[in-house]
């Protein structure tokens, strides 16, 4: 299910518990379109994944052969787990309708184009993970990035100034 661009795509009604965000892929990364998938998981993942113990910071997505993979997500195991926890670092199946995986293999066989993932949380009782379609940013768009955020900052400095003063 496509995301609409902009929008968090939750009404009031859906429960949403967030349980991993990657803000470095939006630093990173302009995102161009977005998109909600099923992560295939085992029982004491889950666990792990209620208590909020996932990595996604250094993680990406590939698709091979029609499926959709996701490499490097990190959930750690789960305490209580024993002989049943799996390896914290494997690689994860990701559940996509087959067209929306055919657009985004060949939207990310342009030249520049890549799969990153957004967050991880729970909707509705189900992990899902937000995938976005990305293109890479050079140096100078981050540098425009970080002085549009600097004056964002002091314009709010100097109003919160003028309101008490």
């Amino acid at each position: 299910m496509q995301l609409e661009s902009g929008k968090a795509g939750m009404s009031m009604t859906e429960s949403m518990k967030l349980v991993a965000n990657n803000k470095k892929a939006y630093h990173d990364y302009f995102i161009e379109e977005k998109y909600e998938a099923g992560i295939v998981l085992h029982g004491t993942e889950v666990k792990s994944l209620r208590m909020g113990k996932c990595s996604i910071k250094e993680s990406f997505i590939q698709i091979e052969n029609g499926e959709i993979f996701a490499y490097g997500m990190h959930i750690s195991p789960y305490e209580k787990g024993n002989i049943f926890n799996k390896d914290p670092l494997r690689v994860k199946k990701l559940l996509l309708h087959k067209q929306e995986i055919h657009k985004l293999a060949g939207k990310s066989a342009e030249k520049g184009y890549t799969l990153v993932p957004l967050q991880v949380y729970f909707k509705d009782g189900k992990a899902k993970v937000e995938i976005g379609l990305a293109k890479g940013k050079k140096l100078y768009d981050k540098r425009q990035d970080i002085a549009r955020k600097d004056q964002r900052r002091e314009a709010e400095k100097e109003l919160k100034l003028k309101i008490r003063g």
